[in-house]
Formats: structure tokens, C-alpha cells, sequence
């Protein structure tokens, strides 16, 4: 099986007065593994069922490896999905639920197919199992078997963790890229959660009212956001004010880099948490406001006069912390957004 490449050449998709795709150009590369990412309601989900063809765009083309299928119903496009709901057929076991697509298409040896999936996700000796005997994360694996037993040209994820609990997403999120990196698929990943999308994708894609604001690798969409939107969606930042001179904005005291040039004068400078150093001083400007231990990193709410910044810490500066305490913030020189 081998990728093919995808394009969505200036969609547009109303309903009523909103404009859930305003013109949206999408390529993905043969085998590219692009994840959609935006807040509800910005177009992600319509985009990957307009390539499906389970949604009608009202302009623009869907092109598969060159070829224009935008009038292609969805059972010509020889595509897999996966959902947020599993669909399994509760009275089929997990082999029959494989074996399902490939026996409306008449293949041979189906169920040897099957079994080869059931494999690759890691349930081989599950087969005789219905879905009722499975876990979440179990069943969401056959769905995925299905959707690539048929051997599709391109696959389509539609936020198919979602419902699983955070350990066995983080597992089986891992288990996706996986077999999409040893199988080849061109995928098309939608989701809400950026660290999903920040930990599979080959390039990440920030919607906003039906338009890509950017299209980048994971580390540069998060480090280096093209828009304040972008910088504001992804992650964590602070918005703290701050004066621009030339190719640097002055933020508290410290002078940072901009991710993009701008006009000098007043600017609220976007910074990630873990651009923040906090370390005690009986004659810091800010006061420990609140800690949050998370495991292998912590925060920390600091005030500086009328201002909440958060900071990340690491677990062995936590107990020096304590809220109350004077601290003094310093800004690492790392490029900062504006807005």
C-alpha cells in the first residue's frame, strides 16, 4: 500500500450564514500524515467529510492523486474512516467486523487479510472476540483494522479518541502513527486536542473560520506561529504587555525576539509558560499566587501588580514556591508572538 497525494483546491461549504469552508486549499504529500486542528465549529470536520464525500462542497475540487473526484459519492472513493464512535456490528466478532469491507468488495482470502490487520493493531488473538468483550481502546484498534483492510488510498480519522480515557489515547495515538508510518497511507487526522495532533502529525493544520491560518511541522506551528491566532490557540501563552523596538519587544524588563516583525510601540507580547524563570528574591516584583503539580513539570501563578503570569516550573523548584512567596521572573530570549 502506498500513499497518494490529496488536494482540496478552494472549498467552500456554507450552511445558512456561516461559512464552515472559505476557500480552503489543503495538499498533502503521497503518505503524509496531516492532522486538522481549530476550535468547534472552524471547518476541520466538514473539510475531512467533504474528502470523504460525505458532505457536497459548494465550490472548489477534491483531487486524489491527480484525479478530480469531487462529484465521486463516498463508496467511489475508495477511502477508510475511523470515528469517534467505534461501529462495530455487535453481532460480528472482531475478525467478521474486519472482515466486512473486504467481502462487499469480493476480495479473496478476506479473512487472512483480516487476521494480517487484526496483527498490525496488535489484536491477533482477539479475533473470536464481539465487541461487547472489548475495551474502548480495543475496539477503536478493529475499527482501524477495517479501515485499512480495504487498503485505502487515503485514510480519515475523525476524532477516533476522543472517547477513550487519557492513558489508552496516548497509547493507542502512538499505536496510529505507527502503523500509518510502516503501512504509508496518506491521513488526514482530525481532532480538538493539540497534543494529539502535535505528537503524530507530519504537519499540522490551524483552522479558523473555514481557512487554514497555518500549515506547518508541529515544533514550528507551536515555536514559531504564523498568526496571534495560531500562537493563542496552540499551547499555553501569557499575554503581557510590552513596548517594540525595531526587531525585539521589551516584556517585563526582558528584551525578547518577535516571531515576525511589527510596528514599534505598545504590543501585548504572547509568551509559553515555559519561557518564564521564577526564582525566590525577597525583592521580586512578584508574589506566588498559586502551584500545580503535574507530574513531570508543574506551574506556577505568579502576580506582578495587576498582572497573572503562569510560569512551568520543574517538580525540584516547586517546594520553593509556596504561594506568598517574592519571586523574581526572568524571560528567556526565545521568539514571542504579538498581538
Amino acid at each position: 500500500m502506498s500513499g497518494v497525494a490529496v488536494h482540496l483546491k478552494g472549498l467552500r461549504r456554507t450552511f445558512g450564514a456561516i461559512h464552515a469552508l472559505d476557500d480552503l486549499d489543503l495538499e498533502i504529500a503521497p503518505g503524509e500524515f496531516i492532522a486538522l486542528l481549530g476550535p468547534s465549529g472552524c471547518g476541520k470536520t466538514t473539510a475531512l467529510r467533504v474528502l470523504a464525500g460525505l458532505e457536497d462542497a459548494d465550490a472548489g475540487q477534491v483531487l486524489v492523486d491527480g484525479k478530480d473526484v469531487t462529484r465521486l459519492p463516498a463508496s467511489r472513493r475508495d477511502m477508510g474512516m475511523v470515528f469517534q464512535a467505534y461501529s462495530l456490528f455487535p453481532h460480528l466478532d472482531a475478525l467478521q467486523n474486519v472482515e466486512f469491507g473486504l467481502r462487499l468488495r469480493g476480495r479473496k482470502k478476506a479473512a487472512g487479510r483480516a487476521a494480517e490487520m487484526l496483527d498490525l493493531v496488535g489484536l491477533g488473538s482477539f479475533a473470536t472476540r464481539f465487541p461487547n468483550q472489548l475495551s474502548g481502546g480495543q475496539q477503536q484498534r478493529v475499527a482501524l483494522a477495517r479501515a485499512l483492510a480495504i487498503e485505502p488510498t487515503v485514510l480519515l480519522l475523525d476524532e477516533p479518541l476522543s472517547a477513550l480515557d487519557a492513558k489508552v489515547r496516548v497509547q493507542l495515538r502512538d499505536e496510529i502513527r505507527r502503523i500509518q508510518t510502516e503501512v504509508g497511507t496518506t491521513t488526514l487526522f482530525v481532532t480538538h486536542d493539540q497534543e494529539e495532533a502535535l505528537a503524530v502529525a507530519d504537519r499540522v493544520g490551524v483552522m479558523k473560520a473555514g481557512r487554514l491560518e497555518q500549515l506547518a511541522p508541529p515544533a514550528e506551528v507551536y515555536l514559531r506561529p504564523a498568526t496571534a491566532f495560531v500562537a493563542d490557540f496552540v499551547g499555553l501563552s501569557n499575554r503581557l504587555p510590552g513596548v517594540v523596538e525595531g526587531d525585539v519587544i521589551e516584556v517585563l524588563g526582558d528584551r525578547l525576539p518577535l516571531v515576525a516583525p511589527r510596528a514599534a510601540g505598545a504590543a501585548t507580547a504572547l509568551v509559553r509558560p515555559e519561557s518564564i524563570g521564577v526564582t525566590p528574591d525577597p525583592d521580586g516584583s512578584g508574589r506566588v499566587l498559586t502551584t500545580s503539580f503535574l507530574g513531570p513539570t508543574s506551574r506556577a501563578t505568579v502576580t506582578v501588580g495587576d498582572l497573572l503570569v503562569v510560569a512551568q516550573v520543574s517538580g525540584a523548584e516547586l517546594p520553593a514556591l509556596a504561594p506568598g512567596t517574592a519571586v523574581r521572573l526572568t524571560l528567556r530570549p526565545v521568539p514571542v508572538a504579538t498581538e
